[in-house]
């Protein structure tokens, strides 16, 4: 290491991708690490080179072939095994970036698209082994769609002792106030309303509500059973109660894109019968975290198109709030801000090899999306999710979000 502790030379990164194309997350990323990002108020290139990718899927639209004309020290591989070694049979790379984002995939029985995340790791790990040695692993989103995969990926990275850091650009973008939720303090209840639908964007409100909460007294304690809502019986839990009301209208009151009740106003609360109306498909995870917490992941499609949290704080009258900002691309353009402290987090696992935030908060996030759309399916009222209550652990004390 050199004397500031960075690396005494620039880490050599492999990304491995199922798919690279406009606007889509592994394009997102891997542009940050080839042509670099802006960041607090510059312009930043990573001390890292990317020299490999293998892309797992090809059509129509492709960018990986002119990137890789413009950087030619990045070779494109025709397997995950050659981006890892670069021939030499054994790993030649200091880092792997792996999006498994977007692609085509079969669905699961529950519905949720089986992307590659575990297979890539397979194959990853694979060369670990066999070379005798592992390195740092970024794993943007969710773990897996598949729970015992997802445990295993985590398990390994200890066994092979390896940081690995995955999760979702919902935890580091910036916020709306820039606040952190106190480290230590006594939460009972938390919520974050959002929008997309199930198996979408429902990891991004997930991520959101765990990013706050596992900095509660005792950190996180695991997750004793989940219970999903939508439709009437959404709206009906929702005027009963079953969350509270107050920790909603606090949680929208932060929202940048909240649709009035009445189209003639510029900023009216809308009441339960106009969010209805501009509301039909409602989705909420109604879930409770071992330590007594009650956590709830509401989208509400339709009427918001953003990321907001609410939570009771002790000791404090009004409810701690925050949104998450996610300024996104108009179409015409693949800048999406939000992606770039995602990437910086990864830069400072793959400089000083340490996961800037626990692994343990994805397997978790994984989790309740997997036990949540199980519990839709299966039309229960509540599922237990033993597996959830094992998930434990401590947060960083440092914050990670972007604080520009």
């Amino acid at each position: 290491m050199a004397p500031n502790g960075t690396p005494a030379k620039r880490p050599r990164l492999a990304g491995v991708v199922t798919s690279y194309k406009k606007l889509l997350h592994p394009q997102q990323v891997i542009d940050r690490f080839l042509d670099g990002y802006g960041w607090h108020g510059t312009y930043h290139r990573p001390a890292m080179d990317m020299v490999s990718l293998y892309v797992d899927q090809h059509g129509e639209g492709d960018l990986f072939k002119e990137r890789a004309d413009r950087h030619p020290g990045m070779k494109l591989c025709s397997s995950i095994e050659e981006a890892l070694t670069l021939g030499t049979g054994k790993l030649a790379v200091d880092g792997v970036v792996v999006v498994a984002e977007h692609g085509v995939y079969p669905l699961s029985p529950n519905g949720i698209m089986m992307r590659p995340h575990y297979e890539f790791f397979e194959q990853i790990t694979k060369v670990f082994r066999a070379s005798g040695r592992s390195v740092p692993y970024f794993n943007d989103k969710e773990l897996s769609w598949n729970w015992d995969w997802s445990k295993k990926m985590v398990d390994v990275s200890h066994e092979l002792n390896f940081p690995l850091q995955g999760g979702s650009s919902l935890a580091v973008t910036w916020r709306v106030p820039s606040v952190e939720f106190p480290l230590g303090a006594v939460t009972k209840e938390a919520v974050s309303v959002g929008y997309g639908g199930m198996t979408s964007y429902d990891f991004h409100g997930l991520e959101t509500i765990q990013c706050m909460v596992e900095r509660r007294k005792g950190g996180e304690s695991g997750v004793e059973w989940i219970e999903t809502y939508q439709g009437d019986r959404f709206w009906k839990a929702h005027q009963d109660g079953v969350w509270s009301q107050a920790l909603v209208k606090s949680a929208l009151s932060r929202s940048a894109t909240l649709r009035p009740g009445d189209p003639t106003f510029t900023n009216i609360f809308p009441t339960i019968e106009q969010m209805k109306a501009m509301v039909p498909e409602p989705l909420a995870y109604h879930y409770k975290h071992r330590d007594g917490l009650i956590s709830t992941m509401i989208l509400m499609n339709g009427m918001v198109r953003d990321f907001t949290f609410a939570a009771t704080i002790e000791g404090q009258a009004k409810p701690f709030s925050t949104q998450m900002y996610l300024p996104m691309p108009d179409g015409r353009t693949t800048l999406a801000s939000f992606f770039s402290p995602l990437v910086h987090n990864a830069e400072e696992m793959f400089l000083t090899g340490k996961s800037q935030y626990p692994i343990e908060r994805t397997l978790l996030t994984s989790g309740l999306l997997i036990e949540g759309v199980d519990c839709a399916r299966k039309g229960l009222q509540r599922l237990e999710t033993p597996n959830l209550a094992a998930v434990t652990y401590q947060p960083n004390p440092k914050s990670t979000f972007w604080r520009s």
